[in-house]
This record gives structure tokens, sequence and C-alpha cells, in this order.
């Protein structure tokens, strides 16, 4: 036997044995060992202790402080217990029965370090740019421990009492693949696969207008999220002009000329597409409005520059008593016209303004002179 046996009551003659079969046996219970004999600090192994006598073990103390009885052999040759916790050091373990006290044997305590945490899983792998992804860390001494997603800690994190599960939630972080990192007071491990972050498909909250001339050229904003890199469709035609902000929050455009009535509208983005809610209608360009031509007379010989204003003027052609102006030019907004006068008739003609919407006759005509 390895430990050393310390009677504490006189020493034992042999003797029928109280309620026994008659044979010899020691008059008090006694320990021979524990096994095994050393434990850490903060207790909870399983340590078993033979001796002989010990039926009944009410209690067993390891330097005075209650283990916690498992089992017990009937024939009273061991008993099993939990160590307590207890301080570094060796102490001594006695055992009480129904026939008294034990010897006492030796039991070291010992200080462990900690060891450093382990992660088997981290479920899921993969998740938006954008960050806010709750996780699972699956492994064992996850106690205390951050998180590093690519170097940014990861928020919310809880873990479960035993040190074995940890959630959180992922900050933000560029596509592709990064490490993540777990630490305790006790080191560090970095998560095998890391973790790898997907850039999402763009959000569409809101277009305006949602309707405009079949003519086209119609200003329009997109707002919503993830729309960096956008081309915009409408009814499979692709927008004018299109422009995004450094967020990726708004878009801005012009759309293309297209049939009269609701057509659907597409955003793409090199991670995926998403059709506008309620669509875009094209609407007949409206009626051109003259509200002055200037000069309103000129020679007959034709050449004379002139000025119309108005509204709707876009794509519109003039003709002086059916016969086309020439150099017309209209401004972005539709509202003025310039260009030269035909040759002419002398007297008042007909001026007409005709434009994808409709024609309009000019009050008053133009004179030739």
């Amino acid at each position: 036997m390895s430990a050393v046996i310390q009677q504490q009551e006189g020493p034992q003659s042999p003797g029928p044995w109280p309620g026994g079969d008659g044979g010899n046996w020691p008059r008090y219970p006694r320990l021979y060992e524990a096994v095994p004999d050393s434990g850490p600090t903060s207790g909870g192994n399983t340590v078993l202790l033979t001796g002989a006598g010990l039926q009944g073990t009410s209690q067993v103390t390891f330097g005075g402080i209650p283990a916690t009885l498992v089992t017990q052999d009937p024939p009273g040759g061991s008993v099993t217990v939990i160590a307590p916790p207890h301080t570094a050091g060796t102490v001594q373990v006695i055992a009480t029965t129904p026939r008294g006290n034990t010897n006492s044997v030796s039991y070291t305590y010992t200080v462990v370090s900690p060891s450093g945490p382990t992660v088997t899983a981290l479920v899921p792998n993969s998740g938006s740019t954008t960050g806010g992804t709750a996780f699972a860390l699956i492994g064992t001494n996850l106690t205390g421990a951050t998180v590093t997603f690519n170097g940014l800690p990861a928020t919310g994190i809880s873990i479960n009492p035993t040190g074995t599960v940890l959630t959180g939630v992922t900050p933000p972080g560029p596509a592709g693949n990064v490490p993540v990192v777990v630490t305790t007071p006790a080191g560090s491990t970095t998560v095998a696969g890391g973790y790898t972050y997907t850039a999402p498909p763009p959000v569409v909250t809101l277009l305006s207008p949602s309707s405009g001339s079949a003519g086209g050229g119609t200003a329009f904003v997109i707002t919503g999220s993830s729309l960096s890199g956008a081309v915009v469709t409408f009814n499979g035609v692709v927008a004018t002009g299109v422009s995004v902000n450094a967020s990726g929050t708004a878009l801005v455009g012009f759309t293309p000329a297209g049939s009269l009535g609701n057509v659907p509208v597409v955003v793409t983005t090199p991670t995926g597409s998403t059709t506008v809610a309620g669509g875009y209608t094209y609407t007949a360009p409206p009626l051109p409005v003259v509200t002055s031509l200037s000069p309103s007379s000129g020679s007959a010989g034709g050449g004379t520059a002139f000025v119309i204003a108005g509204s709707g003027l876009s794509g519109a052609v003039v003709t002086f008593n059916g016969v086309a102006a020439t150099g017309v030019s209209v401004n972005a907004s539709g509202t003025a016209l310039v260009g030269f006068t035909p040759a002419g008739s002398l007297g008042n003609v007909p001026v007409v303004v005709t434009t994808p919407g409709g024609s309009t006759t000019v009050a008053g005509g133009y004179t030739y002179v």
C-alpha cells in the first residue's frame, strides 16, 4: 500500500466482528489508501478509498471538508467519493462509520493550470458583410472568452455554465473568408475554416417617381441597401446615367423609352437581383404647350431665328404653314425651343409644334413680311 496507515484509535486486536460471521476481524474501521492520492484544488474528481470495516460509512472528510459519497462496497472494503475543493497542499482523509472514525490517509491538492479554449464547430460559418448574424461556437474551456472576426469583436457574447457553448452576433466585415479567434484567460485558438462574409443582394424600398413619360428621360431615384454596382432595367431596357452613392443606399438615373402601361423594374448587382414592387408605369407624353413665339414675324425668305417658350416641348418638330423649321433644338427641361424659319409666302401662316405627346397650334401664328 502506498499510503501510510495512521491508526486513530489504540492498536487493534483481533476478535469477533459484531454481527459478523464469527471470524477474526479488526475491531475498528481503517483506510489503506486513496486512489488517486492527489487532485486539483477545484475538487470534483472521483477518489476510491480502500480499507476494511468501512460498512455504513456516513461521512468522508478531506482536511475536515466533507466529500460527496458516491458508492460503498457492501463488504466494507472501499468507498468512492467526490473530492471537495481545497487549497493547495497535503490533507488528511478520514472516514466515519458506525464503529467510529478510521485512521487518516494523505491526499495532496495541486494547482492545475486552466486549459486553453478549443472549438469544434462554428455555426453558421458564413453570413452578411453587414454583420448582425447570430452564431454559436461549440467547444471546451470557453468560459470568459472573447471572439473576434477579422480582428473586430463580436457582440452579445453569452456562454453556458460548463463553458462548452458560446453564442454571439457577428460584426461587419469585408466579403470573403476571415479568421475567427477565441481568447480566454488561459489562451487563444483560431477557429478552423474561419468565417466567410457574403455581400447581401440588393434591397429596394422605394422607386420615385413610379410613373413617367413613355418617351423616357424621366429622372428617378431608388432607395434601399446594397445597391453598389447596380444596373437598372425597365421592361428589360437599361436605364441611363445610373449612379450610386458611397453607402449603396441610393441610386439615381434616367428612364429609357417604353410602351404605355406598367412594366417591371429590376435592380441587378454582382450579388443578386431584385424586382421593384409595383414596377413603373409609362404614361403618354404630355401635350406640348406654347406660351410665346418670338419674334412673331420675319422675312419671307426664311432664316429668321425664333424662340418658342412653353412646356412639354421635348422632341418637338415645328412647321410654318406645313414647312419644317430648321436647326430646332430644345432645352433639357422641355421649356424652350429655338430654330430658324423656313421660307414662306407673305402674310400670316399657322405654326404647329408636334411632339410624341401630340400637337398644338401657336396662337397668332407667324407673319411673313
